[in-house]
């Protein structure tokens, strides 16, 4: 019975649920690392939606970031204590304020990226669905059971963080090493930046994420005479080849849980500067996206990516106005080392199974993914989390939305796991 009337006041919030998420959509909050000022203008205007809200306390932990705004990457962390006060136990639901860039606006056809547009039960947007829609349906979950009166099972400890579309330097990472006291390994966490269209995937596991460049240096001559110089380019299409085909044979483990059920190898980038047929280019780069079952080591991968620049090195060395030649460095753009999963039958686990059958009539499926969510940095603490989300997969996409009944039926779901 209880329950049933916290729906119906999620219910209620429905239109001032669809308001705040146009209100923070408005405010870009994009990395320094993208040339933006961060996510400071957000995070103050979350604040002064919520200055009235009854929680227990509010914090404020500020990353230091002189590229951003006032210098500070903000991480908020919102505090409605439990049944036992503040020897409850916990749940963490996070999700993170800042966005990715707009990328090409001309294919941005419903609105702009920051003119938030709401059509046909959608709200359009950057950021709307990654991650505002979950932002949202935490802080009105929360909402609904104070409008009520009711205090949650668990101390429920929203978390508004920082740079997870960077690497989280500034955001869940640096909470985690500058105020360790905020964890405890008894807590449960919940990310809603995952899932599917029926709202019914629970993610247990990720890979791990290796992204790197190669940075191959020859010398620049002109294409007509290629003996007096070395084509980088020649080298590094070499060392890509050679690369991607040993990497898929040497790490080439299934594991089903993951889907694709094996490590993925990417080269996605590549280019250099020669602006001319008739220049052999003295500098070449590509760069892998690599995405690690967490039967591997990124050690043992990027010790074979050293010692095939070696080989490719040897084959192709030649000593040119007395500097031996070709360079080839290796530049780790972004690291995040495989973590154990989830166990899939830990409470956490056990309790949104359950709200998805008792809310939606689903059974929920448990598996891994080859991205990285703030899971991983509680997992490699040793605390239980899992990603989940109700969404139509439009994130980092032209047109992006968040789909209403998706933002308030996942409150639901979010106020079902605080009460139980």
């Amino acid at each position: 019975m209880e329950f049933e009337r916290v729906e119906k006041e999620v219910e209620n919030l429905r239109d001032e649920m669809v308001k705040t998420l146009v209100e923070l959509i408005k405010i870009p909050a994009i990395s320094p690392d993208y040339g933006y000022e961060g996510e400071y203008g957000k995070a103050q205007k979350l604040l002064e939606i919520i200055k009235d809200w009854p929680f227990d306390k509010v914090e404020v932990y500020n990353a230091p970031d002189e590229r951003a705004k006032n210098g500070v990457r903000p991480n908020i962390l919102a505090y409605y204590y439990g049944e036992k006060g503040e020897e409850s136990e916990r749940l963490w639901i996070l999700t993170h304020l800042d966005v990715v860039p707009p990328g090409d606006l001309s294919k941005w056809t419903v609105t702009e990226p920051f003119k938030p547009v709401v059509k046909d039960g959608k709200v359009y947007g950057r950021g709307s669905e990654d991650n505002g829609q979950s932002l949202v349906a935490s802080l009105y979950a929360v909402k609904a059971l104070m409008n009520l009166g009711i205090r949650p099972k668990r101390t429920v400890i929203l978390a508004f963080v920082s740079d997870e579309e960077t690497g989280s330097k500034y955001g869940i990472d640096w909470l985690m090493k500058n105020h360790p006291e905020l964890f405890r390994e008894n807590d449960l966490v919940l990310v809603p930046d995952g899932g599917n269209e029926e709202g019914t995937f629970i993610e247990v596991a990720e890979k791990g994420i290796l992204w790197f460049r190669l940075k191959v240096k020859g010398q620049q001559v002109h294409a007509s005479m290629p003996e007096k110089g070395l084509n980088a380019h020649r080298v590094a299409l070499d060392l890509a080849y050679n690369l991607d085909k040993l990497l898929h044979e040497r790490y080439n483990k299934k594991n089903e849980l993951f889907d694709p059920p094996e490590s993925t190898f990417e080269p996605t980038m590549g280019g250099n500067p020669a602006d001319s047929p008739n220049i052999i280019p003295g500098e070449h780069e590509v760069v892998f996206d690599c995405r690690v079952l967490p039967d591997y080591s990124l050690d043992d991968i990027l010790s074979d990516v050293e010692k095939l620049a070696e080989v490719v090195r040897e084959r192709y060395r030649k000593e040119l106005n007395g500097k031996v030649l070709p360079e080839v460095g290796v530049e780790i753009l972004q690291r995040a080392d495989p973590t154990p999963p989830t166990d899939p039958d830990s409470e956490i686990v056990r309790l949104l199974k359950g709200a998805i059958k008792e809310l939606r009539g689903k059974e929920a499926i448990v598996g891994g993914i080859g991205g990285g969510t703030f899971a991983a940095f509680f997992r490699r603490k040793g605390i239980p989390a899992v990603v989940w989300a109700t969404l139509d997969e439009t994130a980092h996409q032209p047109n992006e939305y968040a789909k209403i009944d998706n933002m308030v039926e996942d409150a639901k779901v979010m106020a079902y796991l605080m009460l139980r």
